[in-house]
């Protein structure tokens, strides 16, 4: 089997973990022995054992002598767990296939060098790329302290998510639907605007896949939204987050809101007078260890997000429907030049129902 086959696996493996493993990164890990798989293992649980761990965990022998092929590199360092690194020396591993370096400093190619000092032989870089991508969320998150945010647009083939009177349910099909149920399911929160949920009254719930509940965040800046919406009332709503003004995260209506156990957080406005979205983000991370975010809209959010370029990967799942004269997913953005205009690069296109579901970055 070459590099790259078991890679593949791999990652394979390392995508079992969506959805569970956050603020961590999505990992995989296949022990060779002779040509042949004697173990894997994946981070199916943030707190658990790491891929490392659970491919040494379920070989099916001996794994002295063994190659140990893993998406990212092997820590380093003592955190919920022990250094992974320091396992794969005291097991006997005799060669290491890294997919990339990890990009946390507490790692940052400390666990590459302790496994060539104690004399394993390291090679990095196969299906660098695809396993970038597989950390992507993590990646960001650690580098910048903020999360990475991820657009979903249900809108027709020409751009409308809604006619001129507010009607969208359903533009696209249901495959589309338990697709963006997938999305929830894998970034941490869903983030909405005002005018959104209390046009929708959404839940904002993982319904149509098996998958754990998001957080959900909804940006209000003069704490406004009656407190009848479903985000506030169902099962979940000590997973709802406010976003408001700072001085309105005390006063009655934020008392009640948090005795029904709704998190609040006083944001700083922007010169619009509306919730500065960058710090908003920034805050979800520090307090919350929210490292992905999946923004829902509506059309103002997607349109000032899209401007001040806090948008990392967009889904559009584009329905061949016409509207016409209906309300644009960006129609409050505008760029007054081509060279200004926002440029994306598509990674992938495939059928969804009926449906197109189109990602770019």
């Amino acid at each position: 089997m070459t590099n790259e086959q078991v890679m593949a696996r791999a990652i394979e493996l390392a995508l079992r973990g969506t959805g569970n493993v956050s603020p961590n990164p999505l990992v995989g890990c296949v022990l060779l022995k002779n040509g042949r798989i004697i173990g894997e293992g994946w981070h199916n649980e943030y707190g658990s054992g790491h891929a490392e761990v659970e491919a040494v965990t379920n070989a099916s022998e001996d794994v002295e002598g063994a190659t140990a092929v893993v998406t990212l590199e092997p820590c380093s360092h003592f955190g919920k767990t022990a250094p992974c690194a320091d396992l794969l020396i005291q097991k006997g591993i005799k060669r290491v296939v890294v997919g990339i370096e990890d990009v946390n400093p507490l790692v940052a190619g400390n666990g590459i060098a302790k496994l060539q000092k104690a004399g394993i032989e390291v090679e990095v870089g196969t299906m660098a790329e695809e396993c970038k991508w597989l950390i992507r969320y993590y990646a960001k998150n650690i580098a910048t302290g903020m999360p990475y945010v991820v657009a979903k647009i249900a809108q027709t083939i020409d751009g409308c998510i809604a006619t001129e009177h507010g009607e969208s349910q359903w533009i696209t099909s249901e495959e589309s639907r338990i697709a963006s149920h997938g999305l929830r399911n894998e970034l941490d929160a869903v983030l909405i605007g005002r005018a959104t949920a209390l046009a929708d009254n959404p839940s904002l719930t993982v319904r149509h896949v098996i998958g754990r509940q998001p957080w959900r965040v909804v940006l209000d800046t003069h704490l406004s939204l009656p407190i009848t919406l479903n985000i506030f009332t169902d099962m979940f709503r000590s997973r709802t987050i406010i976003c408001c003004a700072e001085h309105k995260v005390n006063g009655r209506k934020a008392d009640e809101l948090r005795s029904e156990g709704v998190k609040i957080i006083g944001v700083e406005t922007d010169e619009s007078g509306l919730i500065n979205l960058r710090v908003a983000l920034s805050r979800l991370s520090d307090e919350f260890r929210i490292a992905s975010v999946l923004t829902e809209g509506g059309a103002s959010l997607l349109s000032s997000m899209v401007s001040k370029s806090l948008i990392d990967e967009y889904h559009f799942f584009i329905a061949p429907m016409l509207i016409g004269k209906g309300l644009k997913a960006f129609g409050e953005y505008s760029a007054d030049t081509l060279a200004s205009s926002k440029k994306l690069k598509i990674i992938s296109s495939r059928q969804s129902g009926d449906d197109l579901h189109v990602i770019a970055v």
